[in-house]
């Protein structure tokens, strides 16, 4: 059959639509090098559940936190030299009571949020002890068993209850400045040398 111009222009439009249609295919198949692989921003960050990376203690729990096993150089044990700076400017310092990731004892991977006292410095760590609401004196026996010993420092902001607090002076935690959460009240210089006191003992 006779080409026309009107058929020559119809299988041209045709060619491209198929052409299209083909490349399309192709480009859609298989992601491009180095793409996120299912949900592009919604990806997991750290354990998440999708959504992007969070932060605060919902997302942390206690579970591996800010200060995990591969980064925290352990407690310290060394000889503790107080020092008592509290300044309410957005910056941790010692003489103040904050919210932070505090590693378990027995396993430093797992860990929960909870309030500590800083009480020094080592290096670039803030070192700290960690509160408590719950009242020791009920099973002083038991802790002393196993070494662990809590001094009363009343009520206070940090609490949002305010429940009376206990700190343990025998073990000093080290703190990550980046990973405390929120300042939570100055502890007033009398009780912290109470505290000190206790734990250089």
């Amino acid at each position: 059959m006779a080409k026309t111009p009107w058929t020559s222009t119809a299988v041209r439009l045709a060619r491209a639509v198929i052409g299209s249609l083909t490349r399309g295919g192709k480009a859609g198949g298989r992601p491009a090098a180095g793409a996120p692989r299912g949900g592009g921003a919604g990806t997991r960050d750290g354990g998440g559940r999708g959504g992007g990376s969070r932060t605060g203690a919902s997302a942390r729990g206690t579970t591996g936190g800010p200060t995990a096993a591969a980064a925290y150089p352990g407690d310290f044990t060394g000889a503790l030299r107080p020092q008592y700076s509290p300044q309410l400017d957005g910056a941790p310092d010692p003489g103040e009571i904050v919210w932070t990731w505090v590693p378990y004892e027995e396993d430093f991977s797992r860990g929960k949020d909870r309030p500590v006292l800083l009480v020094g410095r080592d290096g670039a760590w803030l070192l700290g002890l960690m509160l408590t609401s719950k009242d020791h004196s009920r099973d002083a026996a038991d802790e002393a068993r196993y070494g662990r010993r809590w001094i009363d420092v009343g009520s206070g902001p940090w609490d949002s209850q305010g429940r009376d607090s206990e700190v343990r002076v025998d073990r000093v935690v080290r703190v990550d400045p980046a990973a405390v959460r929120r300042e939570g009240a100055i502890l007033p210089e009398t009780v912290f040398t109470k505290v000190v006191t206790a734990a250089r003992r």
